[in-house]
């Protein structure tokens, strides 16, 4: 009797055993064929608007850095011309959240208007005229077709209409202090 119940120990191990590697392979081979990792998007891209933004005057092209985890992603616009801007601003926290779905990313926040109209009569006429909201809600549709270039959307919170940008990845300089 003792020899009988180790051979049905070792054969309920044994189908146990041999089961959970087949789970294994399965789960493996529809992981392989059909989960696939969202693009790498994580760098900085210099965006230049179809025209200018509905609050400033003259609106000059923006830097959007991305900062991406998975298909969670977070960004920062920044003022192209004003390195010594950037170069502050490079260590803020991102303001900008979003989500990359089926090859579009969607990010949405606030931005304050000095960032936004960042020549110098828009600037004070964005202060002067909406000071007690010192930030615009943002929110950006980008299509990512390809890793050399990007079309999109910007809409400000309060406006009808939404602006068409192409973004260009740029390179990332380091600044020395």
């Amino acid at each position: 009797m003792m020899h009988q119940l180790k051979i049905k120990t070792l054969v309920f191990y044994g189908v146990t055993i041999a089961s959970v590697l087949l789970l294994f392979k399965v789960v493996t081979a529809y992981g392989e064929s059909n989960l696939k990792a969202p693009p790498a998007i994580n760098g900085r891209y210099k965006l230049v608007l179809s025209k200018s933004l509905p609050i400033c005057e003259k609106s000059d092209d923006l830097i959007l850095d991305v900062q991406q985890s998975g298909i969670y992603v977070n960004g920062l616009l920044l003022p192209v011309n004003s390195k010594e801007k950037a170069a502050k601003t490079n260590t803020s926290k991102p303001t900008l959240t979003g989500k990359l779905e089926n090859q579009q990313l969607s990010l949405t926040g606030k931005v304050p208007k000095t960032i936004l109209c960042n020549s110098s009569n828009s600037q004070a006429q964005a202060n002067t005229h909406l000071q007690n909201n010192s930030s615009n809600l943002v929110n950006t549709q980008i299509q990512l077709f390809n890793k050399e270039h990007f079309t999109g959307q910007i809409n400000l919170d309060g406006t009808d209409k939404s602006i068409a940008f192409t973004a260009t990845p740029q390179k990332v300089q380091n600044v020395k202090e």
